[in-house]
């Protein structure tokens, strides 16, 4: 059977549209309230049996989107859909009069509000009884009948819209991710913190390593870069006084597309004064462990073919460490270039202006980071790869850094900050001589952040956590677009 144009389908419903004008019929009122959701309705009477139904005589009425439609000549079927769920409806040519000859102009797709009677079928499918029925939203393209498929994968990012509609799964995914966020800003907030705004647009590209989006400001005359991180104005503020302060929000780094990177992210990022890394590794513990619970209703989840285990204490494991268990040999380790012969034996491609912290670096994104599958925070990482953390005591070739990995993925980076304005100037320094050489994921140098440095900021420790890929871990989505609602996807053509 040959499939009717999409183009042809519109047309038709374009005909039913102006069929109901000619009537009188406005086909996008805005007039309707409805008394319940579908929700609300089982709640109520979803225990109801069909002679208590009919013997109370329940009246109700709903809004929403007609997903399912049949046409028996003097009688009609239909399922309609809210933010909350389906119901069936009922339509009776008996009962709806000269009004019943208007079910010809309904789609799938449209929305209607309906007020009934509810009562049970003869499969004892509860069931709303129309009465009464207005045109909301009369739909003109029709909802795809194929939509889970790989092929429309881009589709359904792109009309996110339509995906939301026709996969309930999706909407979930959506609706866990907004208690995630709220469980996250409600554990800070019960441990003292205060949720504070800063610029997302920096005078100064810094923060973290990575390239930034530039735009420009006309009436200031000057170039400003969307945020990569919030972190030098929250340490701003650590020095003002405020000792645990965090932030929710976008940031933005003009880098690759994978299933683990979105240019434009979400992340928290929070600050604590009088603290360091361990005690940071004991709290996100505790609030991973917070969400998790309330969120997935138990600490081990499934992900994937994983099952992941949120039960504290969470596996510690130095970079050098989780290297050698690899079988990284000492040499490799501690010599720039036998690091790089290595990796290039091994098939790991290092940037071109590299050094002995970077190749390690690569060596393990490639050959470790896959295998942390388990909550493991892998710790003490060089001072190069840390420009902004506080060297080790015991061993100042380190910092008191650590990286949370789960699934395979980097999930948090934190550290013990680096206070000691001196020291941060000789790195920022350090950093514009690799800037010069042409790597522009390098920070700029920020004046301001040594001057307040300068002023004194107290010991403190700091932690980002990507929220985009915590959400994916708790909804077992594999792609990071699956957890955004729109993803920026290339134009179409």
């Amino acid at each position: 059977m040959q499939e009717t144009p999409l183009s042809e389908l519109i047309q038709q419903r374009i005909k039913k549209l102006e069929v109901l004008r000619s009537l009188g019929i406005e086909p996008y009122n805005g007039v309707f309230e409805p008394k319940d959701s579908t929700d609300d309705i089982f709640k109520k009477f979803g225990s109801f049996d069909k002679e208590k139904l009919e013997n109370e005589n329940i009246f109700t009425s709903v809004a929403g989107r007609i997903i399912l439609l049949r046409d028996f000549g003097k009688a009609a079927f239909a399922h309609i859909q809210d933010s909350k769920g389906r119901i069936q409806i009922y339509l009776r040519k008996d009962i709806l009069g000269e009004k019943f000859s208007l079910i010809k102009n309904l789609d799938i797709g449209d929305i209607i509000g309906v007020e009934g009677r509810l009562f049970r079928t003869k499969t004892n499918e509860l069931t709303i009884e129309v009465h009464n029925f207005v045109f909301l939203s009369k739909s003109l393209r029709p909802l795809p009948e194929k939509w889970h498929g790989l092929k429309d994968i881009e589709a359904r990012y792109r009309q996110r819209y339509v995906d939301l509609i026709v996969n309930p799964s999706v909407k979930d995914t959506f609706i866990k991710r907004q208690q995630i966020i709220k469980y996250l800003r409600e554990f800070l907030e019960s441990e003292g913190f205060l949720e504070v705004e800063t610029p997302m647009m920096h005078p100064i590209a810094g923060g973290a390593r990575a390239k930034p989006f530039k735009t420009y400001h006309e009436a200031l005359d000057m170039e400003l870069y969307l945020r990569i991180a919030p972190e030098l104005y929250l340490k701003r503020l650590l020095v003002g006084g405020f000792e645990r302060v965090f932030e929710i929000g976008k940031n933005f780094r003009n880098e690759g597309i994978s299933t683990k990177h979105n240019p434009e992210f979400t992340m928290v990022e929070f600050y604590v004064a009088y603290k360091d890394y361990n005690w940071l590794m004991d709290f996100t513990e505790k609030l991973l462990t917070y969400i998790v619970e309330r969120v997935c209703g138990s600490l081990q989840i499934k992900y994937g073919d994983y099952t992941i285990d949120f039960t504290p204490p969470f596996k510690k494991v130095t970079m050098h460490n989780a290297l050698k268990s690899k079988g990284v040999p000492e040499e490799v380790l501690r010599d720039f270039t036998a690091a790089l012969r290595w990796a290039k034996e091994k098939g790991i491609e290092v940037p071109e202006k590299s050094s002995l912290s970077k190749v390690l670096d690569e060596i393990f994104k490639e050959m470790v980071e896959p295998e942390l599958i388990q909550p493991t925070f892998v710790i003490d990482y060089p001072v190069e790869l840390s420009p902004l953390a506080k060297r080790k005591r015991d061993n100042p070739e380190f910092v008191e850094r650590f990286e949370l990995f789960i699934a395979g993925r980097e999930i948090a980076n934190a550290f013990s900050e680096l206070n000691d304005p001196i020291d941060q100037k000789e790195r920022f320094l350090r950093q514009l001589e690799e800037r010069l050489k042409g790597d522009e994921e390098v920070p700029e140098m920020d004046e301001d952040f040594v001057r307040a440095l300068e002023v004194g900021m107290p010991p403190a420790a700091g932690e980002g956590i990507g929220i985009d890929r915590l959400v994916m871990i708790l909804t077992d989505s594999h792609s990071i677009r699956d957890v955004i609602l729109f993803p920026l996807l290339r134009p179409e053509k």
